[in-house]
């Protein structure tokens, strides 16, 4: 006997799970609404048949309190990606299996990035800027011969799902691709269409950096005041990772010169302060933290989570498992 237990915030069920989702679950939820805590009574006697947790964001902290609660859980999916925030080694030591959609959120990231590259090549940020603010024609082919998407050099910095996936979005376009990743080898770099670089010359060949690294220690503050310096004049840097990526007092300070630019869809803090100079930079596209799945795109990572548990209950093996070796590098 399997019971699926939902532990998110609670606006998310609905969202995430169409009637086609919830109908591939039908016998296995008994309850679609959500626990948002594990302590109290009601939730320890919702936890205690548990089979499987299906979480999203907004769960609480699976311990070794919430596992003593719910002896018979055997499986955690999560309906998004990293699942540092809630499942904690203990989940992992128990022999309890851990999914992901990360894959699935990577796909808007991807689609997101991608549009911002192809943008910022063609100097459309720039341009939008000037054009609302002289309210005349600009002359833009005649006085903006740099741009455009022909013969440009897009870094890509990290082999992630998310990297991978821009390097095979972009693939199609006449672009020549790089890419720098520790743990990537040149054979490896070929087959996704891109050149293997080290780090320091992605930035300095590079019209766009787009960052797809994980936030861990090792790469805080990885793009530096160095690293920013070193970009070339008017290229773009494109941050849909992680703020901790990058030296912001460093980054605003070069984004102030105005000589390059950049798209940030995360920063550290995650909202600036009220007197950062992000918020009124021309050179600047700042979007809320929305290059993930958003919208109808998180049908998809409800699809993707549905189909696992029917695996895992299935007794089949999960087709998207975390591995606790890599979650220190990972994110």
């Amino acid at each position: 006997m399997n019971t699926v237990v939902p532990a998110m915030a609670p606006w998310l069920p609905a969202r995430l799970f169409p009637k086609s989702t919830m109908d591939l679950l039908a016998g296995l939820v008994d309850d679609w609404t959500p626990l948002t805590e594990f302590d109290s009574p009601q939730a320890r006697a919702r936890l205690a048949p548990a089979t499987v947790l299906l979480t999203c964001w907004g769960c609480p902290r699976i311990d070794g309190k919430v596992l003593a609660a719910a002896p018979k859980l055997r499986s955690v999916v999560h309906a998004a990606g990293t699942v540092k925030s809630h499942v904690d080694d203990v989940v992992f030591e128990r022999g309890i299996v851990v999914s992901s959609a990360a894959h699935a959120n990577a796909v808007p990231v991807a689609e997101y990035t991608v549009a911002m590259i192809l943008s910022a090549n063609k100097g459309i940020p720039a341009l939008s800027v000037e054009y609302r603010r002289s309210r005349h024609d600009v002359d833009a082919v005649r006085r903006y011969p740099e741009v455009g998407n022909f013969g440009r050099t897009v870094g890509i910095v990290g082999a992630s799902k998310i990297g991978r996936r821009v390097l095979g979005l972009l693939a199609p376009f006449d672009l020549d691709l790089v890419v720098s990743d520790p743990y990537l080898g040149q054979a490896e770099a070929a087959a996704l269409g891109a050149r293997l670089v080290g780090l320091d010359e992605l930035f300095v060949v590079s019209d766009v950096v787009s960052l797809h690294a994980p936030a861990v220690e090792r790469t805080r503050g990885m793009v530096g005041a160095a690293r920013l310096a070193a970009m070339r004049t008017g290229a773009t840097l494109i941050n849909t990772a992680r703020g901790s990526l990058v030296d912001q007092h460093a980054l605003e300070a070069e984004l102030c010169s105005g000589r390059i630019s950049a798209v940030l869809d995360v920063t550290e803090p995650e909202v600036p302060e009220p007197d950062s100079p992000l918020w009124e930079l021309p050179n600047v596209v700042l979007t809320p933290h929305v290059a993930g799945a958003m919208g109808t795109e998180l049908v998809r990572l409800g699809q993707a989570a549905a189909e696992e548990v029917v695996r895992v209950v299935g007794g089949r093996p999960l087709r998207h498992p975390v591995d606790p070796d890599t979650l220190a590098w990972t994110a």
